[in-house]
């Protein structure tokens, strides 16, 4: 029906036949592309054969390969999720990074299909007046897990180090206490037998602008634009000291930070599960070869400091 090339290829998928001056699109969907087909749907009609009904769609290789690679990393994380049930472990993974950095994204994939019983995403909304008189770690507190649950915070306490000082929010003291008690406090998580993870999301700022731009115009994503989102831009280098103060203030032995470049979403989303799922252990592990993380992607938090440290008198160089 169709030739393969080294760049693209062939799905059938059903979909509506083109616009055309006599019936044209819906407006609503005018800002989106051709990757808003959903994503897995490559993979799955891949070798579907032609019949009437069905339209030919080209597709990137590249695009069917990393289907196919975050299909693998989905069954693993739930390999995982069943050995953390059973074993009874508690397991927190801190998703942080500047705005549209892609760790939504990121965490949509990695609970798809796990079961939400067991593993939860905490993405908390501005504190309320009672909640701004309480301990500052006490909403978060809340959100921690019981035995056998997975916790995905979708920004967490570290709101404290970046969003909140850039934005106002906090004064200089509250800052400067949270950066000096923060590593205390999850100490004692880790003590007390939770498994911590911190994840940081570095994106560059032509990247974060293109997709500013995206959500701009993408009617599926303009409910994530925020007028904290609209000036991340001019608030840039602001950022910049300030994920570079809370790396150095934070970054322990005991609980290190790990960095995920991010200007490619999908790259991203797949070596981040891969560092994740390496540095768990879990029956039936798939070898550790498939699992093997691109170091170009995922920085240790002691790199990204002699990195940043390397370029604080050129902020266009700084990594997001």
């Amino acid at each position: 029906m169709t030739r393969v090339t080294k760049k693209t290829s062939p799905i059938s998928k059903k979909l509506p036949g083109p616009a055309t001056k006599e019936k044209p699109a819906d407006a609503k969907l005018s800002g989106l592309s051709s990757s808003a087909i959903s994503e897995g749907s490559a993979l799955e009609n891949l070798n579907k054969k032609e019949k009437p009904g069905r339209v030919a769609v080209w597709v990137a290789e590249h695009r069917i390969e990393y289907e196919r690679e975050l299909k693998i990393l989905q069954l693993e994380m739930l390999k995982l999720q069943n050995h953390v049930k059973a074993q009874g472990q508690r397991i927190v993974m801190l998703f942080e990074g500047r705005d549209a950095a892609g760790k939504g994204g990121t965490i949509k994939r990695m609970i798809e299909h796990m079961n939400p019983r067991n593993a939860r995403i905490a993405a908390l909304s501005k504190p309320s007046d009672r909640e701004q008189t309480q301990w500052y770690f006490q909403r978060y507190v809340a959100q921690l897990p019981a035995a056998g649950e997975i916790v995905l915070f979708d920004r967490s306490w570290y709101n404290r180090a970046m969003v909140e000082p850039v934005m106002g929010f906090c004064t200089d003291e509250q800052n400067k206490r949270f950066l000096k008690y923060v590593p205390l406090f999850e100490q004692l998580l880790v003590k007390d037998g939770i498994i911590l993870i911190k994840l940081y999301y570095s994106v560059s700022k032509k990247s974060q602008f293109k997709r500013f731009n995206s959500r701009e115009t993408n009617p599926l994503k303009q409910y994530k634009i925020s007028p904290v989102d609209k000036m991340a831009q001019d608030l840039w280098d602001q950022y910049s000291m300030r994920k570079f103060q809370m790396i150095t203030e934070t970054n322990r032995t005991i609980t290190p930070w790990t960095i995920i470049r991010s200007d490619n979403k999908k790259a991203a989303r797949i070596n981040c599960m891969k560092y994740i799922l390496t540095n768990l252990e879990y029956e039936g592990k798939i070898d550790a070869d498939a699992l093997k993380a691109d170091p170009k992607i995922v920085i240790s938090g002691i790199d990204e400091i002699k990195i940043m440290e390397e370029n604080l008198f050129s902020p266009e160089k700084l990594p997001g």
